[in-house]
C-alpha cells in the first residue's frame, strides 16, 4: 500500500476523489487550504470528511491568496447567482481564483516528496464545471510533466509522480453515483460559494446549482 496526497476542499468532488483513493488501496494524506477565502465553512467540512474516512493525517495549510484578490471567493466581489447552465458555460466566472490549483498542487508535490509518495489525487472535473482553466486535462498533464523535473526525489529516480484525476471526465450525476457507491457521507460535504453566516448553502450560486443538478439527474437525495 502506497502513500497518496489527496487534495480535500470539503466539497462533493474532493470527498469522492478521496474515497476513490481509499478504494484503490492508498494510505491517504489529506491536504486542505485556508487560502484567504471569504467563507471558512468548507474547511470545517474538509475536517469532517477527513475524520470520517480515517485519513493518515489531515493538514490545513494557511496561505494568503486574498492578498492578490481578483476573485469573488477572496475579495469583495459579488458571487453570481441564479445562472443557467448555458450562462455558466460562457467564459471564466469571477469565482475563479487565479492560479489556485497550480499553487495547491505545488504544496501537494512538496508533501509527496517528503513522504516519498508518487501519487497525488485531485478532484478536478472538465464536464460539469464553470470554465476553470486549471481543471482541464491539458493543465494536469503539463503540471505532471513539470513536477517530475522539479524535485530531488524525481531527479534521483526515487519517485515518478502521477497526478490522479478520477473524476475529470465524469458528469456531476456520475460523480454523485460514484460517491454513493463508495459510501461518501454527502451530508458532511459543502459546495456553496456564498453560504449564510450559519454555514447554510445559498442554493443559487453556480456550485449549489451544479450540485443540485447532479443529485437530481442521479436520482439521489442530497442530505
Amino acid at each position: 500500500m502506497e502513500n497518496a496526497i489527496c487534495l480535500l476542499s470539503g466539497g462533493l468532488d474532493s470527498a469522492t476523489c478521496l474515497a476513490v483513493a481509499r478504494r484503490d488501496g492508498y494510505h491517504c494524506y489529506a491536504l486542505s487550504f485556508d487560502y484567504g477565502q471569504r467563507h471558512k465553512t468548507e474547511l470545517e467540512a474538509a475536517a469532517r470528511v477527513a475524520a470520517a474516512f480515517g485519513v493518515e493525517r489531515h493538514i490545513t495549510a494557511k496561505i494568503s491568496l486574498d492578498a492578490f484578490g481578483g476573485s469573488a471567493l477572496t475579495a469583495d466581489i459579488a458571487v453570481p447567482k441564479a445562472r443557467s447552465i448555458e450562462e455558466m458555460g460562457r467564459g471564466i466566472p469571477v469565482t475563479y481564483v487565479p492560479a489556485r490549483n497550480t499553487i495547491f498542487l505545488s504544496f501537494a508535490l512538496a508533501w509527496a516528496e517528503v513522504l516519498e509518495s508518487s501519487h497525488i489525487f485531485i478532484g478536478v472535473n472538465a464536464l460539469d464545471y464553470s470554465g476553470y482553466p486549471d481543471c482541464r486535462p491539458e493543465f494536469i498533464a503539463a503540471y505532471e510533466k513539470m513536477a517530475n523535473l522539479a524535485t530531488k526525489a524525481g531527479l534521483e529516480g526515487r519517485t515518478h509522480l502521477t497526478i490522479h484525476t478520477p473524476l475529470i471526465h465524469l458528469s456531476k450525476a456520475q460523480i454523485v453515483r460514484l460517491g454513493q457507491e463508495l459510501g461518501v457521507p454527502f451530508g458532511l460535504t459543502h459546495s456553496c460559494y456564498d453560504p449564510t453566516p450559519e454555514g447554510r448553502p445559498c442554493g443559487q450560486c453556480d456550485a449549489c446549482l451544479l450540485r443540485r443538478k447532479g443529485f437530481d439527474e442521479a436520482g439521489i437525495e442530497d442530505r
